[in-house]
């Protein structure tokens, strides 16, 4: 009776940890959003209200992770169990990061409104995280699903996330070249839109996670990225 006990208290931890991750989902999901909006509709008092909300997600992260640790120390996972606590603390990390990249969109929106617009990119940008957006709902779902052959759909996605970037990182160039008024504005847009294919590489860490967490086996790690405007650079240097 007392293991069944200390097993159905430890179901319980485990529950209200993952109750947590998916409340913290939620909000970052809403953040990208949000984020997203406020940059293609110049609304300062929406990006407003993104910058605020990052602190609901910072304040999740910090209980899962206190609740994760308090597990491992008081309840002596076994290695499955155990290896559930550890993804579960990358995963939430993860979900920082990418708040506070939605939090970085929403501050440079609110500079950016004060500027005159550069062309329609602020609706390429809207569509990029957009899709960052859906793939992380996506590996949410893969996460309750426990369904690794899905999170590697996820992470062929993030691609897709890529080829986006580097489609704007050669508009903004082409945009300054053609016009020195277009530095300022375009300089911000491509950390926007570099925040948003780096918020990509965190929903693919979150993949990641979900198939070690059914497999116990890490994805293959030398995956190439799409991302070749560093190359570039130095080419053109």
């Amino acid at each position: 009776m007392p293991d069944q006990h200390i097993q159905s208290a430890f179901d319980r931890d485990l529950e209200d940890i993952q109750a947590n991750i998916m409340k913290m989902g939620g909000l970052v999901e809403e953040a990208i959003r949000q984020g997203a909006l406020s940059l293609a509709t110049r609304d300062e008092d929406l990006a407003e209200t993104v910058r605020r909300g990052d602190e609901a997600i910072d304040t999740l992260e910090d209980l899962i992770n206190e609740d994760a640790a308090r597990v491992i120390a008081l309840r002596a996972p076994t290695a499955v169990d155990l290896r559930l606590v550890l993804s579960v603390m990358k995963i939430s990390g993860n979900l920082e990061r990418i708040g506070d990249y939605a939090k970085n969109m929403a501050k440079r929106t609110t500079v950016l409104a004060q500027m005159r617009p550069v062309d329609e990119n602020a609706i390429a940008l809207k569509r990029m995280a957009r899709e960052v957006e859906l793939m992380l709902k996506d590996a949410l779902d893969a996460y309750v699903q426990r369904d690794a052959d899905f999170a590697e759909d996820i992470i062929e996605r993030d691609r897709e996330v890529d080829q986006m970037y580097n489609a704007l990182f050669r508009e903004y160039l082409t945009f300054m070249m053609e016009d020195p008024r277009n530095i300022t504005a375009c300089m911000h847009l491509h950390f926007i839109a570099k925040n948003i294919e780096r918020m990509g590489d965190h929903v693919t860490s979150i993949a990641e996670q979900v198939v070690y967490l059914v497999t116990g086996e890490r994805p293959d790690e030398n995956r190439p990225k799409a991302d070749r405007t560093s190359t570039e650079r130095v080419r053109k240097i």
